[in-house]
């Protein structure tokens, strides 16, 4: 794989793939994130993956450091020497090492609000949407947005749905929703205007734990169909588990 790095200010680089890559880029960066996360180098402080660019964050002082050792190199130029020899030895992501996690979803209703013009857009009805909507596997390429929201690559093209005219002012927390060809779930009340067909009850960030957002670039997710019942028993489960 080819990369080009350059500087994001003095304390970050990114390293973006060459557009002559081949195959699914988000999956080649998503591999190089792994890649470097697995690496420990003590002076990377966050990686940030993206469709074709692998944002990298690093201490500069802890650079600098290093650099001073090694024949007055730059901290720029001790960083991207660093990274770029780790670039060029990424291997492959493989899916027996990602994580897999099923998303309890209740379609339609007050929930999916966007579910039946989405299905008949599709020409479909509202039970084989829901059926082809949960019957695939997705994988998280990216997490942005907002903090947590993950966009979920594997979406089938019969399910693609354009975005709204006029945005919602409000989006509940946990909405399941589709906008072009990606899926994908808000994790907080925010404005979106994206097709709402479903909710999660599942909390997917909360800035009270270490690791907050639920889902992580790589991750591979289920939907698995609930009706409101459980939805409000999950809901409470998630509600007493933050209260503990």
């Amino acid at each position: 794989m080819n990369w080009t790095i350059s500087p994001l200010g003095d304390r970050a680089l990114v390293a973006e793939l060459s557009v002559e890559a081949a195959g699914d880029s988000w999956v080649q960066v998503g591999a190089a994130a792994d890649w470097l996360r697995q690496a420990n180098v003590p002076w990377i402080i966050d990686l940030i993956p993206a469709y074709t660019t692998l944002t990298i964050m690093y201490d500069p002082i802890h650079v600098w450091k290093l650099a001073a050792q090694r024949n007055g190199l730059t901290v720029y130029e001790m960083a991207v020497r660093t990274v770029q020899g780790l670039l060029e030895s990424v291997g492959n992501r493989s899916e027996q090492t990602a994580r897999w996690m099923d998303v309890p979803v209740c379609y339609g209703g007050e929930f999916g609000p966007d579910l039946e013009q989405s299905a008949e857009r599709s020409g479909m009805r509202v039970e084989q949407f829901v059926q082809a909507h949960a019957a695939g596997a997705y994988t998280v390429a990216l997490v942005g947005f907002v903090p947590g929201f993950p966009y979920l690559a594997g979406l089938p093209a019969q399910l693609a749905q354009p975005r709204r005219d006029n945005p919602r002012a409000r989006v509940p927390a946990g909405s399941v929703a589709i906008g072009g060809g990606q899926t994908g779930i808000y994790p907080l009340d925010v404005p979106g205007g994206w097709q709402l067909i479903g909710r999660t009850p599942l909390r997917l960030f909360d800035a009270d734990k270490t690791e907050p957002a639920l889902l992580r670039a790589g991750d591979i997710v289920r939907f698995v169909p609930i009706d409101e019942e459980r939805f409000l028993a999950l809901e409470a489960e998630e509600a007493a588990a933050r209260e503990r």
